[in-house]
């Protein structure tokens, strides 16, 4: 085979590089996640594992990136928010703020939209109470729960929820598989989680006076949860 040369395709026919389509073969990846792939991602803190994935593909034309916060409040807490921002606008992506994960389903610019990937990394439903104390406890379970609640109803037929979460006590205690399961969610597959596999990602601690400060992910996992209806 010349590969000096480039032939004519028949109408109908599919070039393939490598056993792969052309569509196959432009498609880049990190981790669970590909260009390919319709991407949501939920509760975002800096940005910076929207801007992680972007740059992994060379494009965020399939991401949209949302967070509870306002614009402001992002800017005025997170000292890296403006480059962030700036460049997931440089490379297409969606940024909507002031979206509640409950509701989320509910968004104008998000109603009937489905995603092939919902992704929500470290859930927390802020520092009220000590992390151990039943109180604490509940208002992570009622995020996780809306969570849920809400994107179980934006999936694509082979979408995925996954939801990046700490395996310790009292995290464990949230039971989030046992959350999921309510809403007809089902855990596929649980997967270690490795901060350094997404280069550029800080996770942060996203309120009070340490806002952007990370914390110890210590070990977490990513917990994958497809439609019970699609296995």
């Amino acid at each position: 085979m010349c590969f000096g040369c480039i032939l004519p395709l028949q109408k109908g026919l599919c070039l393939n590089v490598g056993g792969l389509s052309m569509e196959e073969a432009k498609e880049k990846r990190i981790r669970y996640y590909s260009s390919s792939q319709k991407i949501i991602l939920v509760g975002e803190g800096d940005f910076s594992f929207a801007v992680c994935l972007a740059r992994a593909f060379g494009s965020a034309a399939n991401i949209v990136a949302t967070t509870l916060d306002s614009r402001e409040v992002v800017l005025a807490q997170y000292s890296r928010a403006f480059e962030n921002l700036k460049a997931l606008e440089e490379l297409g992506c969606i940024i909507i703020h002031k979206v509640n994960a409950h509701t989320m389903s509910e968004h104008p610019l998000l109603r009937a939209k489905l995603f092939d990937r919902i992704v929500f990394n470290f859930p927390h439903a802020g520092f009220k109470f000590q992390e151990h104390t039943p109180l604490q406890i509940e208002r992570h379970q009622n995020l996780v729960r809306g969570f849920f609640k809400s994107a179980s109803g934006m999936l694509s037929k082979k979408g995925e929820v996954h939801v990046i979460h700490k395996r310790a006590y009292p995290f464990s205690a949230w039971n989030i598989v046992d959350l999921a399961m309510k809403f007809d969610l089902s855990l596929i597959k649980e997967e270690a989680f490795v901060l350094g596999m997404y280069p550029g990602y800080l996770n942060k601690r996203g309120e009070g006076y340490l806002c952007d400060s990370s914390f110890p992910v210590g070990l977490s996992s990513t917990y994958m949860f497809a439609s019970c209806w699609s296995i």
